[in-house]
């Protein structure tokens, strides 16, 4: 198995180039990578300094410098030196200047200000929190989304990368001997959206869960049987409810939340990104 070892390279938190790195990765399943990140580099000496070590290692470099010395730098020693490197940032900002004629302000960390946005989007993971998992079903009423499904639907960690998204998400536990509050039939049915899944994937899921814990895979909790009932359950209540119901097999989370940003009235959210 091919191995490779890639530098993130970035003035500020380098979430962007690694998050390109790795979808390039990806998509060659054979390829074994490490990253090694190095974030908030806007200094020529401390440049170098990590420049010498991608040389040594052989590293393939990934860098966001708006600095456009900086930038320029990393690519002209990739190049003396014979490494691969991918620049995520200066090109589109290349494109943005002559699409409008204006100078990029090259200052690093731009796009994490301290502003509005930022603030909303804390209030808004601090929400999905407060509300996860049906801890007080008045949340219910003041979500912008609310996400409904069975035990291990990714209801939690689909909650909270929306919330990232600035969306205020509560989200609900279904089961047959659960009690519904009655704040959920108060809620547009165009704000619920109800995961579902297939028995056998969530069987291996809750298997994994219970490995985790120390504790035998097999048990009534990833018992097919009952997770079929549990499933059949949510399903007549989606259907009572009318949501968009999605099937979170083999979707990431990224994915699943794309298909939500998708499909939500931003009309009926009083906070949201459109704010």
């Amino acid at each position: 198995m091919p191995q490779i070892t890639i530098f993130i390279i970035s003035d500020s938190s380098g979430e962007t180039a690694l998050t390109v790195a790795q979808t390039a990765v990806s998509q060659f399943p054979t390829v074994q990578a490490s990253y090694q990140r190095f974030p908030f580099i806007q200094t020529d000496s401390i440049l170098d300094g990590i420049l010498n070590l991608a040389k040594k290692q052989r590293a393939m470099i990934f860098h966001t410098l708006v600095n456009a010395t900086l930038s320029k730098k990393v690519r002209e020693f990739a190049t003396a030196n014979q490494l691969q490197q991918f620049d995520c940032i200066q090109p589109a900002m290349t494109v943005m200047r002559d699409a409008t004629g204006l100078t990029p302000e090259g200052v690093p960390g731009l796009v994490h200000n301290l502003n509005d946005t930022y603030f909303d989007r804390i209030a808004a993971m601090e929400f999905a929190v407060t509300y996860d998992d049906g801890k007080d079903p008045t949340g219910l009423l003041k979500a912008d989304i609310v996400i409904l499904g069975v035990s291990r639907t990714s209801k939690t960690p689909l909650s909270l990368f929306l919330a990232n998204r600035n969306l205020r998400v509560a989200n609900l536990p279904l089961g047959p001997t659960t009690q519904l509050p009655d704040e959920l039939w108060q809620v547009d049915p165009k704000r619920i959206f109800g995961l579902t899944n297939k028995p056998e994937s969530l069987r291996k899921i809750r298997q994994e869960r219970m490995i985790s814990y120390g504790l035998p895979a097999d048990s009534a909790y990833s018992d097919t049987k009952k997770i079929s009932e549990e499933l059949d359950y949510a399903q007549k209540i989606y259907k009572k409810i009318g949501c968009l119901v999605i099937d979170v097999s083999n979707k990431s989370i990224e994915e699943t939340a794309t298909l939500i940003m998708e499909s939500v009235d931003y009309d009926l959210i009083p906070h949201s990104l459109t704010d």
